[in-house]
C-alpha cells in the first residue's frame, strides 16, 4: 500500500516536471523565433483587437460588480469602527493591486485563453500545422508568437479598465448610496495610494498575460485524440492557466509588497 502510494506520486511528480520543462522549452523556442524572424504585425494587431477589444464588455462588467462589492463589504466592517473614511483607499488599492489584474486575466482566459487552445488544436488534429510546415513557413512565428505578444500588450491596458471601473462603481455606491462624503472620499485617496500601487499591478497583469497566452498555446500545439482531445485541451488549458496565474500572484505580491 505504502509502495503504491510512493509510486503514484513518484510518477504524478515526473509527469508534471515533464510537461513544466516540455513548456519551458516552447517558451524558449517561441523567443528565438521572436528574436530572429520578422513579426507579423498585422496579426498581433488582429489578436489584439479580438483579446482586448472583444473582452471589454465582460471587463466593465466585472470590475463594477466587484468595485460595489467592495464599497459594501468595507463599509459594513468600518462602520463597526467609525473608519469610513478609508472606505476609498480599500477600494482603489484593492483593484488596482489585486483583482484587476486577476480578474481581466481569468476572463482572458475563459474567453479567448479557451479560443486559443481550440483553434490551434483544431489545426493540430486536422493536420493543417503539418501542411503548414511541408510549406516552410514558421508555425510558431506564424500562430504562437502573435497571440503571445497581443496578450502580454494587451492584458495591463484590460487590468487598468478594469480597476477603473471597479473604483468608479465604488465611488458611487459609497458616496451615493452609503451617503459617504464625497471630498473625504477622494481626500482619503489622496492620502493613502502611491503610483506604485498601480505600476505593480500592471507589472502582475503583463506576466499573468505571458503565462496565459504561454500554456493556452502549448496546450493547443500538442493537441492529440481528435475532436475529444480538442475538448479536453481546452479545459486543461484553461485550469491549468488559471491555477498558474493564482500562484504567480502570490509570489509576484509577495515580491513586490
Amino acid at each position: 500500500m505504502v509502495l503504491n502510494v510512493i509510486d503514484l506520486i513518484g510518477r504524478t511528480s515526473i509527469k508534471a516536471f515533464n510537461g513544466i520543462g516540455n513548456i519551458g522549452l516552447f517558451f524558449y523556442d517561441s523567443i528565438v523565433t521572436l528574436f530572429t524572424t520578422k513579426p507579423k504585425i498585422k496579426k498581433i494587431i488582429y489578436q489584439m483587437s479580438f483579446i482586448g477589444v472583444g473582452s471589454t464588455g465582460v471587463i466593465v462588467l466585472i470590475g463594477v460588480t466587484v468595485g460595489a462589492v467592495l464599497a459594501v463589504q468595507s463599509y459594513t466592517g468600518l462602520h463597526r469602527f467609525s473608519a469610513e473614511r478609508f472606505i476609498g483607499p480599500i477600494i482603489f488599492i484593492s483593484m488596482a493591486r489585486e483583482f484587476g489584474p486577476i480578474l481581466a486575466a481569468i476572463m482572458v482566459t475563459g474567453r479567448a485563453g479557451s479560443a486559443m487552445t481550440a483553434e490551434i488544436g483544431t489545426m493540430r488534429i486536422t493536420e493543417q500545422i503539418d501542411a503548414l510546415q511541408t510549406l516552410c513557413i514558421n508555425v510558431k512565428q506564424y500562430l504562437i508568437v502573435p497571440r503571445i505578444i497581443a496578450t502580454t500588450l494587451i492584458l495591463p491596458f484590460l487590468s487598468l479598465f478594469c480597476s477603473l471601473c471597479g473604483v468608479l462603481a465604488g465611488y458611487f455606491m459609497s458616496v451615493h448610496v452609503l451617503g459617504i462624503n464625497a471630498e473625504l472620499y477622494m481626500e482619503s485617496i489622496r492620502e493613502n495610494v502611491l503610483l506604485s500601487d498601480i505600476t505593480n499591478g500592471l507589472i502582475k497583469a503583463l506576466f499573468f498575460g505571458l503565462l496565459l497566452s504561454l500554456i493556452t498555446t502549448y496546450k493547443g500545439f500538442i493537441t492529440t485524440g481528435g475532436a475529444r482531445g480538442v475538448g479536453i485541451a481546452t479545459t486543461q488549458g484553461v485550469v491549468y492557466a488559471n491555477v498558474t496565474i493564482f500562484v504567480a500572484d502570490y509570489i509576484l505580491t509577495s515580491l513586490m509588497f
